[in-house]
């Protein structure tokens, strides 16, 4: 299981402090803030905009549409799930402001499906001053899997658990330890480089090259000539969608063209949509199940909700996941009874019994703020159309 390093609670809910209004935390007796006699409103403070924008609406899609379906049974104990959502565009700033309107103003119940690791680590400290539960954000950085921070529910697996796989593949499907490593140049990047860098450095390698990039650009040529002169085998890329597109894209132009894999943020379908044939090929790793499969009940009460409700999207694995934290909150809420109030939803989601999501199994327990620790390997193929592979060997990874 997860154990990450660090001190972060007693650090993030000081830095939010100065962050708040004096008497925005919330006083004695006022835990069932958001909750009315109609109602129960959630907050969310994503990109919906700039170039991990497809990102940010995708969980708001999935929410939206695990609440409506719930809303049409007739809510959660009578009343109705509501999302408020506030566009930070990826930038740390505007989160925090977000966050301490969405807990201070809007006053919801609980914040739900975040998205990005310098985002929710400029927005934690003041949804923890302010009290407010931060539910399945869409980050694997290790410092939210601290099981001081007790508002935090993690959804997902972790960077490091995905970066892992990555290199597992490389090396023992195919042979490949020459590997390199592009990241975006914040806490989201450099925490998926730490992660390469400890799966390599379990296996006694380093990586051969490393290229950076800043956040919210596509400036990724320099980066592009570096890694090539660094022949390596594989690279592993660790950044949004537009981005990551440019560097392949540039790379196949050049000539250079050694395994590609990224990580589940980079959003899959916005990837595929910008790489267009250049994408033949690549891998992405993903934190919950293949969304049009039929392994698991819920990936065909996904797929039902969607139709239903999501304005003409298709299935995707960034909205799958948004749709899976809204019924993990479903699920909390409904545990909770008809006086539904924060304590309670948090103990809920950090104890020890399991939560079946339709299939989709998340445990907790006190010391492990994380349900999910499953990676599944994807590829894009000649057609343009994600397949799930077992290993890199598979042939329908050629």
């Amino acid at each position: 299981m997860r154990r990450p390093p660090g001190r972060w609670a007693a650090a993030l809910l000081a830095a939010a402090l100065p962050l708040l209004a004096p008497g925005a935390a919330a006083p004695a007796g006022a835990a069932e803030q958001g909750v009315s006699a109609g109602r129960v409103l959630f907050g969310q403070s994503a990109a919906f905009s700039g170039p991990a924008g497809d990102l940010g609406r995708n969980m708001r899609l999935g929410i939206e549409v695990a609440f409506a379906e719930i809303n049409e049974r007739g809510g959660v104990h009578g009343r109705r799930l509501e999302l408020a959502s506030l566009d930070d565009a990826y930038e740390p700033e505007a989160a925090i402001a977000n966050t301490a309107k969405l807990a201070n103003r809007e006053k919801v119940f609980a914040l739900i499906g975040a998205v990005g690791t310098p985002t929710s680590r400029s927005a934690v400290p003041v949804a923890a001053a302010a009290g407010v539960p931060y539910v399945a954000p869409f980050t694997g950085a290790e410092f939210l899997r601290d099981p001081k921070l007790r508002i935090v529910v993690n959804m997902r697996a972790s960077y490091y658990q995905e970066t892992e796989e990555m290199v597992a593949r490389l090396i023992g499907d195919r042979g490949i330890d020459r590997i390199a490593v592009l990241y975006q140049d914040d806490t989201f990047g450099r925490a998926g480089y730490r992660g390469v860098l400890r799966a390599l450095e379990r296996r006694g390698l380093k990586p051969v090259g490393t290229g950076v990039y800043p956040r919210n650009t596509t400036a990724v040529k320099t980066a592009l000539l570096d890694l090539r002169s660094a022949d390596p085998g594989a690279v592993v890329l660790v950044g949004a969608y537009r981005p990551v597109a440019a560097f392949i894209a540039w790379a196949r132009h050049i000539g250079f063209n050694p395994v590609f894999m990224t990580i589940s943020f980079v959003g899959s379908n916005a990837l595929r949509r910008e790489l267009g044939p250049a994408g033949a090929g690549v891998y992405v790793t993903q934190v919950v199940p293949f969304p049009t499969g039929n392994r698991l009940p819920v990936l065909d009460s996904y797929r039902r909700a969607l139709a239903r409700h999501g304005n003409g999207a298709q299935p995707g694995f960034v909205s799958l996941e948004g749709y899976l934290a809204g019924r993990l909150a479903i699920a909390a809420l409904q545990d909770c009874g008809a006086q539904p109030d924060r304590t309670c939803f948090l103990a809920r989601l950090r104890t020890a019994k399991e939560i079946d999501v339709g299939g989709f199994k998340l445990r907790y327990d006190t010391d492990d703020n994380q349900g999910s620790d499953r990676v599944f390997l994807t590829v894009i193929g000649n057609d343009g159309r994600y397949r799930a592979v077992e290993t890199l060997r598979d042939p329908a990874a050629r």
